[in-house]
């Protein structure tokens, strides 16, 4: 078996494969049309409905949309993809990253969720108008989330054009035989997500999740026997990292990290999860939640998908081991087939067809869910904020089912118009941006000691900060701007994550501002929360919900 791996791969079609792709790409597309139907609401013309699925999910709906949110089909290619070209700094952060991730929406989470639950507020931008009565901050918060959701919907559709391309389709040299099959997709996904909303990617997550456990158990139980076993395979990963590289004249990666790199891996992690539950879709997936102990219960049980992950990244070292040579029909090579291409050398082909059907809805799920929180985050605190404040709960649910398909539509566009690496540097840009917007959001859920001016001055100088540094990284091999996220911490001479380094700088601006416009006694701003809307839950007959909030003209939802 490993000299097929060796051998290179087939460009041939691999038409079991690809018909057992077809077959659950069909069977998820038909739920995502019967979700509509499902719990069916007397209105679906409400964000309420439509984009939060009437805040009516339970612990497993929302373990599983959650897993489906935040797991996606980048992640099972980008992530074992990092491992097999360059090692655990750059791909096995990952996995502690989630680890710590949850305790920390264990303690924040539940507040955020009851206060928006109190004020019918659907994004975190709505929340920090509320909270801060500053509709520049909010709109900053909005925008931030606007753009670095952009790119994150469109890395998806890499895993798909992965798992096509070693599928043997995506080929040729017209538009029908290359990019027909990414259409396709993206126009069903379009179609059930406006009918649908987020009801559609809760029930294809069910799919999803249970396709991902079973491929990636019985790879990591088959595999390695077929490859020398466990001890051969990190025997192969530690001599590729050491190697060195011909381009860069340095070690292809890192096996385990040395002590130069503690810092790049700690603030890797650290900085990534701070910023994984800033992003709009992922605070969407948690507003669907039907009550606080729905929030606390998920953060207890979503680190299964941690060990699901550490199993998944130690497939890139198992594709090592086996030669596996990812080589894209343009003949060049390409990590990111690195799965894919292990799943068609090792695995019959119906096996593999079930794998990268597994991939496919992983981009599926959260690429709906991502469109709902960017085009509800539009709608919200762009439309109704700044164009139409007099906009009734009927034209906001028009604007934002219209607004998710102009969405995907560049997407689409974004991947096929540009080169990949291109959206991967936007993506790794829009980490950095995302997490300038956690003092607006995680701070105010406790104390109004910012100033709402001082937090969006530190916003912009992080923002700014963030950017011209990560421009300033260049690839070694490619000599391209941005070429990564770790840049020197100043001050303390260590490589370390830009958008954690952005972010004490935020932080610290921000309160020396606060001290200066205090004593300038500057415009507080209102707030239209009080502490008992921290702690409601549903059903709290003491908390109802308001029809409208201090800063709305018209209703919420």
């Amino acid at each position: 078996m490993t000299a097929l791996a060796a051998a290179g791969p087939n460009h041939g079609v691999n038409g079991v494969g690809l018909g057992v792709l077809i077959f659950f790409f069909v069977l998820v597309a038909v739920a995502g049309f019967w979700a509509a139907r499902w719990r069916r609401p007397d209105n679906m013309a409400s964000l309420e409905e439509w984009g939060l699925g009437g805040r009516s999910f339970g612990t497993w709906i929302t373990w599983f949309l959650l897993g489906g949110d935040l797991y996606t089909a980048y992640t099972f290619v980008a992530v074992p993809a990092a491992m097999f070209s360059a090692g655990a700094v750059s791909g096995f952060f990952a996995v502690p990253y989630t680890i710590i991730l949850y305790p920390i929406i264990f303690i924040f989470m539940s507040r955020l969720w009851s206060v928006s639950h109190r004020h019918g507020y659907v994004t975190p931008a709505d929340f920090v108008q509320g909270r801060s009565g500053s509709r520049g901050l909010s709109l900053a918060v909005a925008v931030t989330g606007f753009l670095a959701t952009m790119p994150y919907i469109a890395l998806q559709l890499v895993g798909i054009q992965a798992v096509l391309e070693v599928a043997g389709v995506g080929g040729g040299g017209n538009v029908i035989a290359k990019d027909a099959p990414i259409f396709i997709a993206f126009l069903v996904l379009a179609l059930y997500t406006y009918t649908s909303g987020l009801r559609a990617p809760a029930i294809i997550a069910f799919v999803k999740d249970t396709l991902i456990y079973l491929v990636i158990i019985v790879a990591v139980i088959y595999l390695p026997s077929k490859v020398g076993g466990w001890g051969h395979v990190f025997a192969a990963a530690e001599t590729k990292m050491h190697a060195t590289n011909a381009a860069t004249g340095k070690p292809n990666g890192t096996f385990i990290p040395p002590v130069g790199q503690y810092w790049a891996y700690a603030t890797l992690a650290l900085g990534s999860a701070m910023a994984l539950f800033m992003y709009p879709h992922s605070v969407t997936a948690t507003l669907s939640a039907k009550d606080r102990n729905t929030i606390r219960r998920n953060a207890s049980i979503l680190p299964a998908y941690s060990f699901l992950l550490g199993l998944l990244a130690l497939l890139g070292w198992v594709a090592i081991a086996a030669g596996t040579k990812p080589i894209g029909l343009d003949g060049k090579p390409n990590p990111q087939l690195v799965v894919p291409q292990l799943f068609q050398d090792f695995f019959p082909s119906w096996f593999a067809g079930v794998a990268w059907a597994a991939i496919a809805i992983g981009a599926l799920v959260p690429a709906a869910i991502m469109s709902i929180a960017a085009s509800n985050t539009f709608t919200r605190n762009i439309y109704k904020a700044w164009m139409r404040p007099n906009a009734t709960v009927a034209q906001e649910a028009r604007v934002s089912k219209l607004t998710s398909l102009v969405v995907k539509a560049f997407a689409l566009v974004f991947v096929l118009a540009l080169d990949k690496t291109n959206a991967l540097n936007f993506q790794l840009l829009g980490g950095i941006w995302i997490l300038q917007t956690f003092p607006s959001v995680v701070f105010y859920l406790y104390t109004r000691w910012f100033h709402r001016w001082a937090l969006l001055i530190g916003w912009a100088v992080g923002m700014v900060y963030g950017t011209i540094t990560a421009y300033e990284v260049i690839n070694p091999a490619t000599k391209a701007h941005f070429g990564g996220t770790l840049a020197t911490i100043p001050g303390i001479g260590e490589l370390g994550y830009i958008a954690l380094t952005s972010f004490v700088i935020n932080v610290v601006v921000a309160a020396v501002l606060t001290v200066i416009f205090r004593l300038a006694r500057a415009g507080e701003g209102v707030d239209e929360t009080i502490p008992a809307d921290y702690f409601a839950d549903a059903g709290d007959p003491k908390v109802q919900k308001l029809e409208l909030g201090a800063h709305e003209r018209t209703p919420s939802a």
